[in-house]
């Protein structure tokens, strides 16, 4: 299989033979007004890659959840319409709304093109940060001869994060390690920082993590300088963790 970050959580996953975009982002730079007051404009950063050669042989999109920095309008009016579409029951509108005719709706699992994805359950957050956060989907994807890819999505490290990768014992699992901080709230990342980053690691010795959701969004501290620092002081290789750049295409 083959994944390449396109920038923050948008990725392109070669796989079984398909070639799936997931949480599709185009806009540029500065698009958005900061999501926090008095941060910077959204995403901090310009894609590396022209929108058509990201374009190029996409089969299927994947939403984790209705977040702008997952499914922005620039996307939604680059994709076909009718480009089949995955995502949670809680995002049925939110899809749907930019026009696309051809969604599945995911409740626990389907099968498309010998590809099995399956929805777990992520968490945006913990305590009173939640309040400010929406419903998210982490997803697993299996098919035969190709490794077993876990999405984790915008979520901390939860008793279900590690309940997946125990029952589904991933190859590779993509971690959200920007470790999302809301002003007044810095004990309760809204995704995975450094530690809990290498926790994953610690967790699942057997899997490569790679980190994504890295220096695009206003608040997110974590950049990928300190997740390595903090990886090599833990004793974590860069052959278990990576941390690719944005545009970089990791094969595996």
């Amino acid at each position: 299989m083959k994944l390449q970050l396109i920038r923050n959580a948008t990725l392109k996953l070669s796989y079984a033979g398909k070639t799936i975009l997931v949480d599709p982002m185009f806009c540029e730079k500065d698009f958005f007004n900061p999501f926090l007051e008095g941060l910077e404009k959204n995403p901090t950063c310009d894609l590396k890659i022209p929108v058509g050669e990201i374009m190029k042989g996409i089969d299927s999109v994947l939403v984790t959840h209705s977040h702008p920095d997952h499914l922005d309008a620039i996307a939604a009016e680059t994709l076909p319409k009718s480009i089949k579409m995955f995502g949670a029951p809680v995002d049925t509108d939110f899809i749907k709304n930019f026009g696309f005719t051809n969604v599945e709706i995911i409740n626990e699992n389907t099968t498309w093109n010998g590809i099995t994805i399956t929805r777990v359950k992520a968490q945006h957050g913990s305590g009173p940060v939640l309040q400010y956060m929406v419903d998210v989907s982490g997803f697993v994807l299996q098919a035969d001869n190709e490794p077993t890819v876990y999405i984790v999505s915008d979520s901390i490290l939860t008793n279900s994060v590690i309940q997946t990768i125990q029952r589904f014992k991933p190859d590779i699992i993509v971690t959200n390690s920007g470790g999302g901080i809301i002003p007044g709230y810095e004990s309760t990342p809204v995704i995975m920082d450094e530690e809990q980053t290498i926790e994953v690691c610690n967790i699942s010795p057997n899997s490569k993590i790679i980190a994504v959701h890295l220096e695009c969004i206003d608040f997110c501290r974590v950049t990928r300088i300190s997740l390595r620092n903090y990886a090599n002081a833990n004793g974590i290789s860069n052959e278990q963790l990576l941390i690719p750049n944005d545009g970089e295409a990791l094969v595996i």
